[in-house]
């Protein structure tokens, strides 16, 4: 198969021309490849050495349209940071069609592309900074074995692109089975148009959710499956220590996959109330927020159902599904975080106490639990590495005395335990310093350290003693790094 002979579908393009907006990306001048994810090519049946030539380029910006492609930008709307913002749509996002996979169909998108009409005041592109970000974090969170996007690659060209200074263009090609989110519903509930608002619901429910057509309800059913869905992705974010950064409905997908990358991070040392996205004034989408703030996006998904659902009470009970889905999926990844087999009494009270020693000293989240697979449940040897996380070791020893006794309680091997919590507690996430160490390069033509990120985050759990340095706690100069909205 080559680049320029996708073997595209258009699905989505099926629908009423309401829904989108034909058009062709915007060129790219004198394009280069910057990374390519091997294994996102291999899904939908690409040869990754092919997908390196020139002419696969220039089709991986949008220059050359494939085939079979119907190019087009989707139309929606959105709350942001929680306040309605109207119609926002595809503002530098073409989508080229779908193709069969073995596991189902998954959407070539590219990202950057040029203006759509809804670009608003807006450019239509992407920089290669914010690119390399979004490339490299799709990667890492497959990895990890979270619900995500995936990015087949990411192509750039010295064209300037204005944002707070002069940087150059970039187009990342993004893979889903769908990017419909939910601000797709709530733009036809908002512009009372219910004919749409059902052609939409039925598309995707007979598309992605075809169990659920036998339902009674099934349009209650299909907000039940999306909330549950949405409550273990994040249960899933907060385990790993992801925070999102911008948690607006028109960044959360109806598949209940981790979509639009933008001011992510990953918890370094750890703070609960920890804001990633510098554009947040509020800390509305915090660390501590991201469960509540997934809950308050499902009942506006709910508002916009409702005229199909046709009842509150229906609509409620789907609702409903989300608090005891997110407890008891946290549970679960935490009680395997702690290398727990079971669940006995007390457990509430050592997570507690867990989480409070480590807001209280701001230990290296990712560290520490990496670590806390070599502590022993006989006696305290050995315990230096994880002690040295903490200011407050005394603080550590008495809640490391609790966590050996839980221990014993349900006879844990220490071997057996290691190696169940280190296939659970990565020892490598994409952390700031280390994206914007490979897009410093990248910006000076070098892509070698974005190839050896991706390489490294693809095997985020394995030793790799090779890339020992990143499992490291990071540089001082990482403090300063921020990041916002803008891309």
């Amino acid at each position: 198969m080559t680049a320029a002979l996708f073997p595209f579908e258009n699905s989505f393009a099926g629908l009423p021309p309401v829904f989108y907006t034909r058009l062709v990306p915007t060129p790219l001048p004198a394009p280069y490849l910057v990374a390519l994810s091997p294994s996102a090519a291999t899904l939908i049946g690409a040869d990754p050495a092919a997908l390196r030539s020139q002419e696969s380029v220039e089709t991986l910006v949008g220059n050359r349209v494939a085939e079979r492609s119907q190019p087009l930008a989707a139309v929606y709307s959105g709350h942001q940071f929680g306040v309605w913002a109207g119609q926002l749509g595809d503002g530098r996002a073409i989508l080229l069609g779908d193709i069969a996979t073995a596991d189902g169909p998954l959407e070539l998108q590219l990202k950057g592309a040029g203006l759509t009409p809804y670009s608003r005041m807006g450019d239509g592109r992407a920089v290669l900074r914010s690119s390399i970000r979004e490339f490299l974090c799709s990667e890492a969170m497959h990895g990890l074995g979270i619900p995500t996007t995936r990015a087949l690659s990411v192509a750039g060209s010295d064209q300037g692109i204005v944002r707070e200074s002069i940087e150059t263009a970039a187009v990342v090609v993004r893979m889903a089975p769908t990017f419909i989110r939910f601000g797709s519903f709530e733009h036809w509930y908002y512009n009372r148009k219910p004919e749409e608002l059902k052609q939409l619901a039925d598309y995707v429910i007979e598309r992605f959710y075809p169990a659920l057509q036998d339902e009674e309800n099934k349009y209650a059913a299909l907000l039940e499956e999306v909330t549950r869905r949405t409550a273990r992705m994040i249960a899933h974010w907060q385990a790993v220590g992801f925070m999102h950064g911008v948690m607006n409905t028109d960044n959360m997908s109806i598949l209940g996959q981790t979509i639009d990358y933008g001011p992510f991070g990953f918890m370094e040392g750890f703070d609960a109330n920890h804001i990633c996205n510098h554009s947040d004034n509020q800390g509305r989408y915090s660390y501590a927020n991201q469960p509540q703030i997934g809950h308050w996006n499902c009942y506006a998904l709910a508002q916009a159902l409702l005229p199909l659902i046709g009842e509150v009470e229906l609509t409620q009970e789907a609702l409903d599904v989300y608090q005891p889905e997110f407890a008891r999926h946290i549970n679960q990844l935490l009680h395997a975080k702690l290398g727990l087999e079971t669940t006995q009494e007390g457990d509430s009270e050592l997570l507690d106490g867990l989480f409070a020693i480590l807001q209280a000293n701001h230990a290296d989240y990712t560290i520490f639990f990496r670590r806390l697979s070599g502590l022993r449940a006989a006696g305290a040897e050995g315990d230096e590495p994880l002690r040295d996380l903490f200011i407050d070791r005394a603080a550590f020893d008495q809640w490391a005395e609790g966590y050996r006794a839980r221990l014993r309680a349900e006879n844990s091997n220490d071997t057996a335990r290691k190696l169940a919590m280190d296939q659970v507690n990565p020892k490598y996430v994409l952390r700031n310093y280390m994206a914007q160490v490979a897009i410093e390069k990248a910006q000076n033509k070098d892509f070698s350290e974005v190839e050896r990120l991706r390489a490294l985050l693809e095997r985020p759990f394995d030793e790799q003693p090779e890339n020992e340095h990143y499992a490291a706690l990071p540089p001082d100069w990482s403090n300063q790094l921020s990041v916002s909205c803008s891309s």
